[in-house]
């Protein structure tokens, strides 16, 4: 788009001067002169918002999701979302026990994947994510997934949606305005995951592209959403100073054809899948993330349900996890029981008995050991880690283990 033509065009049309257009932008005067003559390019945020000011001025906007409106779309990385329990700054001391503990590892299987951190690690592996909460698996389907996607296309589509400005009603103004978003950015969140829904149906994006487009999605309004970081409660009185902006999530487009991504119970799963090695990484207390995350899982759902309570969540109990109850020990073991692998990697902090009811363990330390020893040798490995959690725990002395099972050849693949 050329912003020097376009904003000389729209003052014309609106008989105002560069200093009135100043204003409206909240710039300076210089800034509004340098663009119009062409020696400065508009930054991003003035961008978008001289983009509302053309579409409502009637102007032009075939342009404004062409290449160029595509090259304004920043990228966004795996790691850029907050979810508990992630082990993104752990990556080199889980890869490092793998490379120097385990042998000829070519497959990994992580069923309890959330946003998939961990298995970013192993790129060059052929990699099975699952995780029971969809938000979590469409999001592992974009990064993981073997299927190609046009970048060009979906920045475009981005584009469009980071310059939609129209307020609508739909079913996120109705249940969710000015809770965790602003009325405006529920009717933008609204909008575009329609949207997502009709361009699939229409074959305008594969499989894989709309996935994609679900995780910018979950990604931008996790960015801005008004909370600690989860969604058992927004915060009150909140001032809505940002607003909806996606990013294109930097996929790769050569994954290893033969990964694969589930959405299901990870005691089903282990029973018809095999792999060099398992990373398990569940639930460690009483905290669901189903209630943790569960605006977002309505979202990438998108059933629409009804909504209930101050933190408007939907119906969760086919998505509770029996590792955050006091069944975990016996889920565990037959979890352990039914894997086929070569080695076992099994996540699991020393908090036992350190914090609260909700923050205490729900697998003992002699549980752990004894259901793995049962399957074969065990090495323990530690580390200091401060965990990213619901902001209601400060609790010293916390270790991240990694408890690594050499299954017995019985177990084995080869």
């Amino acid at each position: 788009m050329n912003y020097a033509m376009m904003i000389k065009e729209y003052r014309e049309k609106t008989l105002i001067s560069q200093q009135d257009l100043a204003d409206l932008l909240g710039v300076a005067f210089v800034s509004v002169n340098r663009w119009e003559n062409g020696h400065y390019e508009p930054t991003y945020k003035a961008k978008r918002k001289l983009r509302e000011l053309f579409i409502k001025a009637g102007m032009k906007s075939e342009d404004y999701t062409d290449e160029s409106g595509a090259m304004d779309v920043k990228d966004c990385k795996i790691n850029n979302r907050r979810y508990l329990g992630n082990k993104y700054k752990l990556l080199s001391f889980i890869k490092d026990t793998v490379n120097e503990h385990c042998e000829n590892v070519n497959s990994i299987a992580d069923i309890f994947s959330g946003t998939g951190s961990v298995s970013s690690a192993f790129w060059n592996l052929q990699i099975i994510t699952n995780d029971i909460l969809y938000s979590n698996y469409i999001s592992n389907v974009a990064w993981f997934s073997p299927e190609t996607v046009d970048k060009t296309k979906l920045k475009r589509i981005i584009a469009g949606y980071n310059n939609y400005s129209k307020v609508e009603n739909n079913y996120m103004t109705k249940n969710f305005s000015d809770t965790y978003f602003s009325k405006e950015d529920c009717s933008k969140i609204g909008y575009i995951r329609e949207d997502i829904e009709k361009n699939y149906k229409k074959k305008i994006v594969n499989e894989r592209e709309r996935a994609v487009l679900i995780t910018s999605l979950l990604y931008a309004m996790d960015h801005i959403a008004k909370t600690c970081g989860h969604y058992d409660a927004f915060i009150r009185n909140a001032t809505f100073n940002e607003h909806l902006e996606l990013c294109y999530p930097d996929v790769p487009n050569d994954n290893n054809q033969n990964n694969r991504c589930f959405n299901m119970d990870s005691n089903e799963l282990v029973r018809n899948i095999t792999a060099d090695l398992v990373y398990i990484d569940p639930p460690y207390n009483s905290r669901q993330y189903c209630d943790a995350y569960h605006l977002l899982e309505n979202v990438a759902r998108w059933n629409k349900p009804e909504v209930e309570g101050v933190a408007r969540k939907m119906d969760r109990k086919s998505l509770k996890s029996k590792y955050c109850t006091n069944s975990a020990s016996k889920a565990f073991e037959d979890l352990i029981e039914h894997i086929h692998a070569r080695y076992i990697l099994l996540s699991y902090n020393n908090m036992a008995k350190k914090g609260n009811d909700r923050s205490n363990a729900k697998i003992s330390d002699e549980d752990i050991m004894q259901i793995l020893e049962a399957k074969g040798q065990v090495m323990v490995f530690s580390k200091d880690y401060k965990a990213f959690t619901t902001g209601q725990s400060d609790i010293e002395g916390n270790e991240e283990r990694l408890f690594l099972c050499i299954c017995r050849g019985d177990e084995n693949n080869d």
